[in-house]
């Protein structure tokens, strides 16, 4: 959750995983989860929160109040940014990097 911690604060003051999942009722790992979800989902045509809704399973309303304390559409903008955008050498975002380093531990790359 570090990372996911990093990235948040560069975007909201305030806000961690675990006081966040404690606000929504939500498990830290639910809300790691969610607010991948709604950066990925924040670039598509549909409600953001509607269809991050449709990747992790949780409420609409849930996900929405998560929006809301993260700093709303526009925080939310600058995290998915920061998730697709350049990171490292390697120019990609910070789930390209986890995605990369998940590959490697499980041995797919």
């Amino acid at each position: 959750m570090g990372l996911l911690d990093g990235l948040l604060a560069q975007v909201t003051e305030n806000v961690d995983v675990k006081n966040l999942a404690a606000k929504v009722g939500l498990t830290p790992e639910q809300v790691e989860s969610a607010i991948t979800a709604l950066g990925q989902a924040h670039a598509a045509p549909t409600d953001t929160a509607t269809t991050a809704a449709e990747t992790t399973g949780l409420p609409v309303d849930v996900l929405q109040q998560i929006i809301g304390h993260i700093g709303g559409e526009g925080a939310l903008a600058q995290f998915a940014t920061l998730l697709d955008g350049p990171l490292g050498s390697a120019g990609k975002g910070a789930l390209g990097e986890l995605e990369g380093l998940a590959a490697n531990f499980f041995g797919k790359k």
